[in-house]
């Protein structure tokens, strides 16, 4: 399909140009970025770390859009795909939890400090976490997915605020704390224009990628079921 070998490509550019292109000074070249103060070369992690917490964000969204769809119809086939996306989100939190770990290491000296960024990403995850023990724990099916269905909703409303307000109003490490006086740019969206090109590719090409794991994630739990159901 088309839309494949666009992904395909988008994701080739971001990882060349987020790797490859050089951070100098005083930039002459279009493929040359600027330096950010308190960041020098370890700003290039935006372009992987920020689109992985992104697609946290929108698949866990997605996973609660579903949720609320199933309680109104009682369709497993949203229960499905509700706990689809919620895998895959689970999974980008990892992500950005352990690339969000590595930065760390260079940039403060220790790949875990319980900065307000790191401690709400950790508290998504146990909220999650518990999320999954609670459907592993029921065999009923409709009893499952009503659960979780009210489960994710409710996961889902902490989502935001420990994403994007917590770290913010509070005081840390992380660029954009309440504290912070370096990275302006890259937290305010004022990045010069290459670095904005990437990233912003960076942003479309995960989130392409996000829709086209849950479609698979999605038929393989349908195909799982069926399997299931034919053999007892």
């Amino acid at each position: 399909m088309i839309w494949k070998t666009v992904l395909f490509l988008l994701m080739l550019f971001v990882i060349i140009a987020g790797i490859s292109f050089p951070i100098v000074e005083n930039p002459t070249a279009w493929y040359q970025f600027p330096v950010i103060p308190g960041l020098e070369e370890k700003a290039k992690i935006i372009f992987f770390h920020v689109p992985t917490a992104w697609l946290t964000v929108v698949a866990f969204l997605v996973s609660t859009v579903y949720s609320i769809k199933y309680l109104k119809t009682k369709d497993l086939d949203d229960d499905a795909r509700s706990i689809a996306a919620a895998q895959i989100g689970i999974m980008f939190c990892i992500l950005a939890t352990v690339t969000g770990s590595i930065w760390a290491k260079f940039n403060w000296g220790s790949y875990w400090n319980w900065d307000p960024r790191e401690t709400s990403i950790f508290m998504l995850l146990l909220i999650y976490g518990a999320f999954f023990a609670l459907r592993s724990a029921i065999e009923a099916e409709e009893k499952r997915a009503a659960l979780s269905a009210v489960y994710s909703i409710i996961a889902f409303v902490t989502v935001p605020f420990f994403i994007f307000i917590m770290p913010r109003i509070m005081t840390g490490l992380h660029p954009g704390s309440a504290n912070d006086t370096n990275a302006g740019p890259v937290v305010n969206f004022k990045m010069n224009g290459n670095m904005m090109l990437v990233f912003f590719t960076s942003l479309v090409a995960f989130t392409i990628l996000f829709f086209w794991m849950w479609r698979l994630n999605y038929k393989s739990i349908i195909y799982k079921d069926k399997l299931t159901k034919n053999i007892l």
